[in-house]
């Protein structure tokens, strides 16, 4: 506890981290355990439990904690409780509150879990005005507005809910006078907010907040992508990361095949691929070959047969059984798990033996299922892809590959989206091999027209969003040479 004299005490609180849960050994001991992460007490004494209990089930101050240990055990007792309750402190398996009085101020939540995992305290400077960070992130958990950035291991929570307007406030700047004048507390208190949110880098000084925006290597990075990946990747948080089969009895499994609802498919022919074997160039060939080639042969469209062998020997999948209650198949390139989310659309503009319009590549039955017919929709996003790609002419064929990020979300958490990201790389290669090897004109985009796949497809991109494009056509046989090395 601390304050000024005559002021109002600021005080703090504790209790065990909220994705941490403590449990009872038949033998007495007491187990913290937080996914992969534990720590065991095998004797830990009366005061000691009853503590431990206490926090796991609600704040305990400082006071209270004397009172429970020497009324359990005596005077004497105290110390070696409060060592304890340091030592979980400064290994992140408790939050702390901040609070003046009986008025809650904000939370302090820890991300990371063992000893370093907490940020180095960053004391306020007097005289100095702080911005809220390019990087902060806002939103609603636990019943309060939370603030969070990929550059601290600390979440703050608002547990007043005019700390959200010092928050909004910062957005141009504040200093300990106008966060005491919001809050309507004494300036020491509004001192103390200030050190807990810029420890937590939720807030930053006029010169760092201009770092975050002009030098390298924080001025690189869009606070979308640092999430994302400060998310996916275990280290500097604990959350969990993995196979956790997460939503294993919330939802059934979707299957490997994508259901198809439409009408007559059209089933395609079938590559001979012990011949396609003996004629294709060799694989080191292929891989020095490789070239984006942003120029198709319109005199000679690419015939339906050489599609349908491109997307078998890129995409062909078969089932393999089950892993952990779901089906997993294989393909030609390997994907996370087996679960293999990825589908293939062709929106088809100039293809012999193949009317216009979109489809959808059953890759386990290796035909095409209509999709749509030809729309303004289509329009776009064929107009998008020329652009994006530096196409002289609109492409042949736009693939454009969705996710369906359901079946990946059932049993991957944390790294869903960048497995899906990782995965479209992977089979984007694969196209570009197979491409090559087959004489044809590929060439990978770096984004596509979302909006419009959407509309024309019918999809819910929440369901089956579009996260990767891939131009494919017939190669000119004669003329200047139109292939360019990807980066």
């Amino acid at each position: 506890m601390s304050g000024s004299v005559g002021g109002p005490p600021i005080q703090e609180s504790y209790r065990l981290r909220r994705d941490a849960e403590l449990r009872l050994g038949e033998d007495g001991s007491l187990t913290l355990r937080q996914t992969r992460f534990q720590v065991t007490l095998e004797q830990p004494g009366m005061g000691r439990r009853a503590l431990l209990l206490r926090l796991a089930a609600d704040w305990v101050n400082d006071v209270e904690v004397g009172r429970l240990i020497s009324g359990l055990e005596g005077e004497n007792r105290v110390l070696p409780a409060q060592l304890l309750l340091r030592r979980l402190l400064a290994h992140s398996w408790l939050e702390r509150r901040v609070q003046v009085d009986d008025r809650p101020l904000l939370d302090l939540v820890p991300t990371g879990l063992g000893r370093g995992s907490l940020p180095e305290s960053r004391p306020h400077t007097t005289g100095v005005r702080y911005r809220l960070s390019r990087f902060a992130a806002l939103q609603h958990e636990r019943g309060m507005l939370v603030a969070a950035s990929p550059l601290s291991t600390l979440v703050v929570g608002c547990a007043d809910a005019a700390l959200g307007a010092v928050l909004a406030a910062a957005a141009p700047g504040v200093g300990p006078e106008s966060v005491a004048r919001t809050l309507g507390v004494p300036p020491e208190v509004a001192g103390r907010v200030l050190d807990e949110l810029t420890t937590a880098r939720i807030l930053v000084t006029d010169a760092e907040f201009e770092a975050e925006c002009d030098d390298a290597p924080l001025a690189y990075w869009s606070p979308e992508e640092l999430r994302l990946h400060h998310r996916s990747r275990a280290g500097r948080h604990a959350l969990p990361v993995g196979g956790t089969y997460r939503m294993r009895g919330s939802f059934a499994p979707q299957t490997l095949r994508r259901p198809y609802d439409g009408g007559r498919a059209v089933d395609l022919p079938l590559p001979d691929l012990a011949t396609i074997a003996k004629a294709d160039p060799a694989f080191s060939q292929v891989v020095t070959d490789r070239r984006s080639v942003r120029e198709h042969d319109d005199a000679a469209p690419l015939p339906l047969e050489r599609l349908a062998e491109f997307l078998h020997r890129s995409q062909h999948t078969s089932a393999v059984g089950e892993a952990g209650g779901q089906e997993i198949g294989h393909r030609p390139y390997p994907g996370g798990g087996g679960v293999y989310e990825l589908e293939i659309y062709p929106l088809v503009a100039r293809c012999a033996g193949l009317d216009p319009g979109l489809y959808h590549y059953d890759a386990v039955g290796h035909r095409l299922e209509p999709v749509a017919g030809w729309g303004p929709a289509a329009d776009r996003l064929l107009a998008y892809a020329r652009a994006a790609g530096a196409l002289p002419r609109p492409p042949q064929t736009v693939l454009v590959v969705t996710a369906r990020v359901q079946r990946l979300m059932w049993k991957y958490e944390g790294m869903s989206y960048a497995m899906i990201l990782k995965d479209a790389g992977v089979l984007t290669q694969q196209m570009y091999l197979v491409a090559t090897a087959m004489g044809l004109a590929p060439c990978a985009l770096g984004a596509g027209d979302s909006q419009a796949f959407a509309e024309l497809s019918g999809l819910d991109p929440l369901v089956e969003p579009s996260v990767a494009d891939f131009l494919l056509g017939s190669h000119r046989a004669t003329g200047p040479a139109a292939a360019e090395s990807r980066p």
